[in-house]
């Protein structure tokens, strides 16, 4: 496995967990960055670096930020954003790895990719309906501006300093899996 392999690896891994925060923003980052030749991608992909693909996930990604920032809306977009994560993370975990056997890739990208995606939806989307519940949505946007700060932060990582963007996705779901653990009722011995 060369390094080349190795650091697509990260960058998928990274983008797949940054679309668990927001879905297009990774793609938009993606695409930017096979628009301007700053991270190549396989030759199925090469259509997420035109300018049409620029333009058009861009404007979907100011359209879905700026949609979280709606309390009751932003529920119902969860609702929805799951299941796109899902098949969003597998599609940038696809896009980006370079030189693996289908199989492999493929197993890579629905494992790694669909599921680190989901699980970081999963948990985004339990805290939003829990602070719906608490602060009847009052605390919804600082959510979103955590969210998107994070979706951008690991995407940038992931083209940049796709190692970096490895650790930071580590980090992430060592935190969710310790809120879980946290907020789990305690088994009665």
């Amino acid at each position: 496995m060369t390094t080349d392999t190795v650091l697509s690896i990260f960058l998928g891994i990274g983008l797949a967990a940054s679309v668990g925060f927001r879905v297009f923003l990774p793609l938009f980052a993606l695409s930017l960055a096979s628009y301007f030749g700053v991270w190549e991608l396989n030759d199925n992909w090469q259509w997420i670096g035109s300018l049409v693909a620029v333009l058009t996930l861009g404007v979907a990604t100011l359209l879905e930020i700026f949609a979280y920032f709606i309390p009751w809306f932003d529920n119902l977009l969860d609702s929805i954003a799951v299941p796109l994560a899902a098949i969003a993370g597998t599609a940038v975990m696809v896009s980006t790895v370079a030189d693996l056997d289908p199989v492999i890739t493929w197993s890579l990208a629905i494992i790694a990719g669909g599921g680190t995606a989901t699980a970081i939806k999963g948990a985004g989307a339990t805290g939003r309906l829990a602070s719906t519940a608490t602060t009847g949505g009052l605390a919804n946007p600082v959510i979103t501006t955590v969210e998107t700060g994070a979706a951008a932060v690991v995407s940038v990582a992931s083209i940049f300093a796709p190692i970096l963007a490895a650790v930071l996705v580590i980090i992430i779901l060592v935190i969710i899996f310790r809120i879980y653990r946290s907020l789990r009722p305690k088994a009665k011995t």
